[in-house]
């Protein structure tokens, strides 16, 4: 790195940290803390209860309190990443880092804290002093070999998992790439050489763990700064953990050492590996240069020398990064959730497998897209799955959670399949809202039309739909033959999808002269009925009209008129209204909200907000959700007349004589209508001062578009949609790009709306 780019660096790093507020993390409230009731709950008098039930049952403080998700992040400073031993301050900046990547990841809580103390026995203690707060231990950047002595002394006398990230960490991820790497090379894993450059923590960590995945103790070769641990070399800083990895050998330094080695695991210091040692390994040689910040050997370096070598380093700008943050987060969150009393050696091992397997599957589209690499998969170059990818939270924490389980240390024993369920919904949002959908689409999956059949995230989307058993794919494919091709190259199975060549489609005929019957009368001669059916659009929409399909899902390449346009011109709506409307469900801080119309209409009458409000309330009741309205406006229950207001207003009177037993209010303004305590004091008539509204009805488009995006890109708020109601059969959008759980949760919602529509 330059320079210039150096100083760049500083100066982002230090404004990074110091704005907008200083440090990384803060405490927040998990609970309401608005009222004296809320008060008098959270500490006194309320507070005394749980105290009292813990006094009883120690176990309840995980019931009442946050320590089953609280993790300490420990550290003296005596050996912060490539700094050295800068002082228990100094490393706070790291230990807050290591917070904010266990709530990111794992949403784990972090206290981080600092010991200055470089007396191992003075950090046992203060750490044993303040074990009950906690659920965990992470111990961050002690050094060698006193993180020895106070992991195993902890370990041995604390009930709740301790584990020192720098040894373990680096050991589990580079033992998952290790796996891999020999996966690909065909190596023997039982013969391997294998040399370790760097004879502390993280090297003596890594050599044991590696040992256990089958490497044979006798075939590594250790290296510390004063060269090669050979039998009979005299070494006042040999020490038991040490003792182990002195050989009988005629190599004397990492030269020696390098001659003819399978693998090369470097935890030591920057350029200390040159071409000429990598020319001289063994053949398709294995090289972690896992240096931080800068590797033993450069990636171009050594690719250069070794053209078919297997190279990872600690680097996220070249393939196969061994970062830490695979392991650490996932780890935690396995054991806090079935309350092991420790992290044991099958955990690990089960995490370092999951990482490897894990690494063989289909990456997600989104993981490419972030590594901005679309040709991502298994192989050289990808042996361990990237830090973003979102997959390992269920496999890794699931794994860990597993082993805890089978090997005895686990306090709570959970049903796998329901676990991993829950670690889902950490990752993706839409999976608790969509349960209820899931379940009722199972029951009677219907067969749902994807005009975009060639396209990879619907081939993807198609498999992942038949495999849960949600609906039953039909896509459109120019060419059959090429499209199960493609289904080959992704390694998904075509089993239970049906795929149609639309040219070749028996019912074509039928199609174009259903067509044109439909519009003879609005513009369409035979000749443009034909044109049109040959749109896969058209020919998806009938489909769903002839019976041949029971909806469709379509637009992820496209704008939503290509999708709407034939959907109204064909299918139509089912009302007399003949309106179409488009809501999308917003999911923010748990909670989830309908925005209606905020895809179709663009200034609707009284009348046609009636039945936008009746439209979005019968699709909420079909997926089981108790509607409870908020007709919004710019003023409260008439305060301000206007024909803005009197619209809202005609449109409440509307719903109420078709629906009188729902819970609505309005015109009102959001901040009012979410305000319950607000209401019973002014507005005490008001059916929202019970509970808060989740429909929400917007006087126009322009509102309820605008609102939505603003919510979406001003916080954590996620959403789905537009779903659009009022069509006489369902036909679903697909915001262009869409991910592949948003095509599959589509593909549910319109397999359950079938359901619907077929009663």
């Amino acid at each position: 790195m330059s320079d210039i780019k150096k100083e760049g660096l500083r100066k982002a790093a230090l404004h990074y940290h110091e704005f907008p507020r200083r440090g990384k993390i803060e405490v927040v409230p998990t609970k309401p803390t608005v009222t004296a009731d809320d008060l008098s709950l959270a500490y006194t008098p309320g507070v005394a209860e749980p105290c009292l039930e813990i006094q009883k049952d120690p176990a309840m403080a995980r019931r009442y309190t946050a320590k089953g998700n609280l993790v300490a992040v420990v550290s003296n400073g005596t050996a912060v990443l490539g700094l050295g031993n800068i002082g228990a301050l100094a490393g706070k900046p790291v230990m807050e880092g290591k917070g904010v990547l266990f709530k990111r990841f794992a949403d784990v809580d972090v206290f981080d804290i600092e010991v200055d103390s470089e007396d191992p026995d003075e950090v046992i203690r203060t750490v044993k002093s303040i074990a009950p707060t906690f659920g965990g231990i992470n111990l961050e950047d002690i050094k060698a070999p006193e993180c020895f002595y106070i992991e195993e002394t902890l370990k041995r006398e604390l009930d709740i998992p301790v584990f020192h990230d720098d040894q373990h960490g680096t050991a589990i991820i580079s033992g998952a790439a290790l796996l891999n790497a020999i996966e690909l090379t065909g190596k023997d894993i039982t013969k391997v050489k294998l040399v370790v450059s760097g004879a502390g923590a993280a090297g003596i960590a890594c050599a044991n763990f590696y040992v256990t995945l089958g490497v044979q103790l006798e075939n590594i070769l250790m290296v510390d700064t004063k060269g090669v641990l050979w039998e009979g070399r005299g070494d006042e800083s040999k020490n038991k953990y040490k003792a182990k990895f002195f050989r009988k050998t005629k190599a004397r330094d990492l030269t020696d050492a390098m001659r003819g080695a399978d693998v090369f695991a470097g935890v030591s210091a920057k350029d200390i590996l040159t071409q000429d040692m990598v020319r001289s390994m063994a053949d398709a040689p294995i090289i972690f240069a896992m240096a931080n910040p800068d590797p033993e050997i450069s990636y171009p370096a050594a690719k250069e020398a070794r053209p078919d070598a297997i190279i990872a380093t600690g680097r996220s700008d070249y393939p196969n990064q061994v970062n830490n943050v695979l392991g650490f987060p996932f780890i935690f969150r396995g054991a806090l959730d079935v309350e092991a009393t420790s992290i044991n050696e099958e955990m690990k091992l089960a995490a370092a497998h999951s990482l490897a397997n894990l690494a063989k599957e289909e990456v997600p589209d989104s993981v490419k897209r972030a590594y901005d690499h679309m040709n991502l998969s298994y192989g050289p170059e990808y042996i361990i799955p990237k830090p973003f990818d979102h997959r390992v939270l269920v496999s890794t924490s699931s794994a860990v959670a597993e082993a805890a389980m089978r090997t005895g240390v686990a306090r709570h024993h959970v049903d796998i399949e329901a676990y991993k369920e829950t670690l889902r919904q950490k990752v993706d949002w839409s999976r608790e809202f969509m349960r209820n959908i899931y379940v009722m689409a199972k029951k009677e999956p219907k067969r749902i039309v994807f005009p975009e059949g060639d396209h990879p995230k619907i081939i993807w989307a198609a498999s992942e739909i038949v495999e849960e058993g949600y609906a039953k794919p039909i896509l459109l494919a120019k060419n059959k033959h090429e499209l199960l091709q493609h289904f080959e190259e992704m390694h998904h199975s075509s089993e239970g999808i049906e795929i149609i060549e639309p040219k070749n489609w028996p019912h074509r005929e039928e199609y174009v002269k259903e067509y044109f019957r439909l519009r003879q009368r609005k513009g369409v001669t035979q000749s443009q009925a034909d044109f049109d059916i040959r749109n896969y659009f058209y020919f998806g929409t009938m489909m769903v009209q002839q019976g041949h399909a029971d909806g469709m899902v379509g637009g992820i390449s496209v704008n939503y008129p290509d999708v709407l346009r034939p959907a109204i011109k064909i299918i139509g709506p089912k009302r007399p209204a003949k309106l179409v409307a488009g809501l999308f469900l917003l999911r923010h801080e748990r909670k989830t909200y309908v925005f209606a119309d905020a895809a179709v209409n663009i200034n609707p009458t009284a009348a046609q907000l009636t039945e936008i409000t009746l439209m979005a309330v019968e699709e909420m009741e079909r997926m089981r959700i108790e509607p409870r309205i908020a007709m919004l406006s710019f003023s409260n229950f008439g305060s301000v007349r206007s024909p803005e207001t009197d619209k809202m207003r005609e449109a409440v009177e509307m719903v109420r004589k078709v629906r009188p037993d729902l819970m609505m209010d309005g015109p009102v303004q959001p901040d009012v209508a979410f305000n319950p305590d607000f209401l019973e004091e002014h507005y005490p008539f008001a059916d929202l001062r019970r509970r808060q509204p989740n429909l929400l009805i917007f006087p126009n488009l322009d509102a309820a578009n605008i609102s939505l995006r603003l919510v979406r890109h001003m916080s954590s708020a996620n959403s789905i949609g537009p779903l659009i109601v009022g069509l006489a059969k369902p036909i679903h959008l697909l915001p262009k790009g869409s991910e592949v759980d948003n095509i599959v949760n589509m593909a549910a919602i319109a397999s359950v709306d079938a359901q619907g529509f077929m009663k």
